[in-house]
Formats: C-alpha cells, structure tokens, sequence
C-alpha cells in the first residue's frame, strides 16, 4: 500500500456481499457519509457493522501512530506521501542548516469525521507538509548553530506542542517530533557541511 494509502486506507468500503456493511479490522476505525444527513459524527471501530447500501458510503482510516519522515532524497512526485525533502532554514547566527527528522502522529479517532469532511484525502499536502515545514524552520531560526545541540530536546518539545494546536482541529494529534540530523550547508551550492546533530534519539 502506498504511503499516501496509509491514513486513508481507502475511498469506498463495501467489502461483505451488497454492501450492507462495514468490516473495519483492527488498528482502524470507519466514518460513514450518509446521502440524506452528511458526514456521520458517529465513529465505528473494530467489529462488523451494518450499513445501508448505495445510500451510505464508508470510508476506512488507519488510526495507528504513522511516520512522516523528513529526509534527504525523498521522493516528492507522490504528493500524499509520508514525509518530506530536508527542512532548509536559516539560525539565529545566519547558518543555514538542514533538517531531516521524523514526525510521528496518529488519527484523533473521536474526530475522524472532521478530517474527512473538512480536509478530504490530501491532509499531507494540505496540512502536515506546509505546517511542519514552517514551523520547523520557525523554531531554528530562534537559536544559533552552536546551540542547537544542546537545545535538541526542547525545540522538539515546544514543535510538538505548537504542531499539536495547529493540527487539533484537524483530527490529527502529534505524539512525537525526533530530529535525526542538523547540517550547516555551504553558502554557494547549499552541500552538506559539519554536521550539528546526528544522533538518533531513541524513542
């Protein structure tokens, strides 16, 4: 399954005969459109549930903790796909650095109707690459190079509290951001240069 698959698994559900229900597996949960009343507030979680064929369509999302990963070659022709090219951003000492990391976050499953009538499929282009990407670099260019080593723990700390209260009404909660590697790059041709952080944090 495509990376972009993961948190939508997929568009129409109607996998037991005539469509008459919803089979959600678990780590999962389905919101129901209904052609009378809109996008259901009600949530359906694991188990086989009934549902009137042709006159409600289910949508299946993944509300396992998913990784968007922040890395160097990542391919971007996918859109919806988990993750990002590095975070370029520029320090408080005027270094421009690279950061490549991990986000990881999950559906807030109470809210899941929210997501699907208010974002549709493409949540990561729409919200969790432009976001991230701005706050990321928001929250370096507060520090200088020779700071952010030291500081690692609290800049994820304080970019998971503020991506959490831009996400929240997005139904999507972040429950870790993990720096892997801070790079100062070269001024002319933007390569890597001494690296700032580069070990990986354990979860």
């Amino acid at each position: 399954m495509a990376d972009f698959d993961k948190l939508v698994v997929s568009f129409l559900v109607d996998e037991v005969v005539g469509g008459f229900f919803i089979s959600v597996p678990p780590g999962h949960v389905a919101c129901v459109y209904d052609r009378g009343a809109g996008v259901l507030k009600r949530v359906w979680g694991p188990g086989l549930h009934l549902k009137i064929p042709f006159w409600q369509i289910a949508k299946l999302f993944n509300a396992q903790v998913l990784e968007y990963t922040i890395r160097h070659g990542f391919d971007l022709s996918i859109k919806e796909a988990l993750g990002d090219e590095p975070v370029i951003a520029t320090t408080k000492d005027n270094k421009t650095i690279s950061i490549e990391g991990s986000i990881l976050f999950r559906l807030d499953k109470a809210n899941a109707p929210l997501l699907w009538e208010n974002i549709g499929d493409n949540f990561v282009s729409k919200v969790i690459r432009p976001y991230s990407r701005s706050r990321i670099a928001s929250a370096f260019s507060k520090h200088s190079s020779k700071e952010i080593g030291a500081e690692r723990s609290k800049i994820e700390s304080m970019l998971k509290a503020e991506l959490n209260d831009l996400f929240h009404s997005s139904a999507l909660i972040i429950e870790n951001v993990l720096f892997s590697e801070v790079k100062i790059l070269d001024s002319d041709a933007r390569r890597s240069g001494q690296s700032i952080l580069s070990a990986t944090p354990t979860v």
